[in-house]
């Protein structure tokens, strides 16, 4: 079985190429801490976040079948580094049953995981920090990104969107001229519906995104991670 193609993905306009990474929440006196898997889609920005205790196939494929099911739209492609933890049979398996490509960041191309790693900085470490969280912790957290934050990210809170250009020096810049929720984004694709998940319209993702505001779902996601911080056991008392 190949595993991963070294190339960069090209979605030509199409949602469900995703790029993935791993984020880890620190250690402690030799222990590790918790494992926060981040995974946006290039086209809309769609962005779905899981923890884990540990990055090993036991751990890991089970909440990556998760998070792939939390998305609207089918799955084409899923772009990692070259880390084992995705870079292997388990998930390569996993891809083939959904007949999505599997591809990897090329040597000494650092743009190629650029949208991810961004991501990391300002919602993974904005929401979380860098302090160590201990991995008996991990449940907790997936539970908060599943039922609170991915639905902020992906109904409430935009992404700026560029547009590229060449300029006087015959450079290509990009201008950040269009926000937009990657549920909006998803709307605006010329015919969106043909993208969707079997069971998924339109009309059910709607009712989400109108079910609140922005301002009011800002504000039940920092209550709802003040009172996941305000669980967490002590240092060294989670087993």
């Amino acid at each position: 079985m190949h595993i991963g193609e070294r190339r960069r993905p090209d979605p030509q306009g199409k949602p469900g190429y995703l790029r993935v990474d791993t984020v880890h929440q620190g250690d402690r006196e030799g222990e590790k801490g918790v494992y926060n898997i981040n995974t946006i889609d290039e086209v809309t920005q769609w962005e779905i976040l899981g923890c884990v205790e540990r990055i090993n196939e036991h751990h890991l494929v089970p909440v990556l079948i998760e998070l792939l099911r939390q998305y609207p739209f089918r799955i084409l492609g899923f772009h990692a580094d070259s880390g084992g933890e995705y870079i292997n049979k388990a998930v390569a398996k996993l891809l083939d049953k959904l007949h999505a490509e599997f591809t990897k960041s090329r040597v000494r191309k650092t743009n190629d995981q650029a949208l991810v790693e961004g991501k990391n900085g300002s919602i993974v470490r904005k929401q979380m920090g860098y302090n160590y969280i201990d991995q008996g912790e991990a449940g907790k957290i997936h539970a908060f990104y599943a039922r609170t934050l991915n639905v902020y990210l992906n109904f409430h809170r935009p992404c700026g969107f560029a547009t590229e250009f060449v300029d006087r020096k015959g450079k290509i810049r990009k201008r950040y001229d269009s926000y937009l929720t990657p549920f909006e984004k998803l709307k605006s694709l010329p015919k969106a519906e043909q993208y969707l998940r079997r069971g998924v319209t339109m009309e059910k993702l709607e009712k989400i995104a109108s079910a609140h505001s922005d301002t009011e779902y800002a504000k039940r996601v920092q209550r709802e991670k003040a009172k996941l911080f305000r669980s967490f056991a002590p240092p060294g008392t989670v087993s």
